[in-house]
């Protein structure tokens, strides 16, 4: 190749992405998590927060830019916000800073008329309830003692869902597990999900929590099954919106809510899943 040949552009993976950019982005934000919950535990409330006022955001803008849809956004960030912080108080902190959200989200629309009034409220209080709610109990997992380490078990989790879907899928992937919402995501990458999940679940159990093997396999499938279900979500909101990515503010990734399909619902089902299984 001459000196005047333009080098050959970046080509994605198989599963559509630029798999370097991909996975040093992934490294950096797992780096930060970690070291946050070693470290001082209300650094990763802030970095929930930030990444909750950064998805709400780019989820609002996707439905304005998709659909014409208005979401109140103030009052969901500002209530967002709440419901994050506030999950320091548990339960309670979170339900009244989500029924606040939601009584202003009604109130807020009055301005602009009747016309989409129905929608746009709905959309308003869909994403209060999507993006901060979920993620408040991902917060609310570093209220006990031992809550560094709880954290630390629910993103061990999903990564290895992730991992291991993407793993299997790309090498041995040959039946679409719902391709008329995402035709690349096959039963052979859930299998994979799975195994790998199921794993990880009982090693982090185990090693971090002294759970039973049990708990954590318990554990790691429900986790494996909650972030397949959040992936499948976002991608039928995607397509429902006619559009790609959320967001474009991480290569190799889009937006940051394209990273925190995933984690949201699993959020809820670690804190739950912990909750009943090793009780603080």
């Amino acid at each position: 190749m001459t000196a005047d040949t333009p080098d050959p552009p970046s080509r994605p993976s198989r599963a559509g992405r630029d798999l370097r950019a991909a996975i040093g982005v992934g490294v950096v934000l797992g780096a930060a998590i970690i070291l946050s919950l070693l470290m001082v535990r209300f650094v990763f409330i802030g970095i929930v927060a930030a990444a909750v006022a950064v998805s709400t955001v780019e989820l609002a803008n996707a439905l304005k830019r998709g659909a014409g849809i208005r979401v109140s956004l103030i009052p969901v960030l500002v209530g967002g916000q709440a419901m994050v912080w506030l999950s320091w108080l548990g339960l309670r902190g979170i339900l009244v800073a989500f029924t606040i959200t939601a009584l202003v989200c009604l109130a807020w629309r009055f301005r602009d008329g009747v016309d989409g009034y129905l929608r746009d409220v709905s959309a308003s209080v869909f994403t209060a309830a999507y993006v901060p709610l979920f993620a408040s109990f991902a917060a609310m997992l570093v209220r006990p003692e031992d809550g560094a380490f709880r954290a630390l078990c629910f993103m061990i989790g999903v990564v290895a869902s992730d991992t291991g879907g993407y793993a299997f899928g790309v090498l041995l992937g040959r039946h679409p597990m719902a391709p008329k919402v995402s035709p690349k995501k096959s039963w052979e990458g859930f299998g994979g999900s799975m195994l790998v999940g199921v794993v990880a679940g009982i090693l982090s159990v185990t090693l971090l929590l002294h759970g039973q093997w049990w708990e954590g396999a318990l554990f790691g499938a429900a986790l494996v099954c909650s972030a397949t279900l959040g992936d499948l979500m976002e991608s039928l909101i995607k397509r429902d919106l006619g559009i790609k990515d959320m967001g474009n503010l991480l290569p190799g990734h889009g937006g940051l809510m394209d990273r925190m399909d995933s984690l949201l619902p699993s959020a809820a089902v670690a804190w739950m899943m912990l909750f009943w299984l090793i009780p603080t």
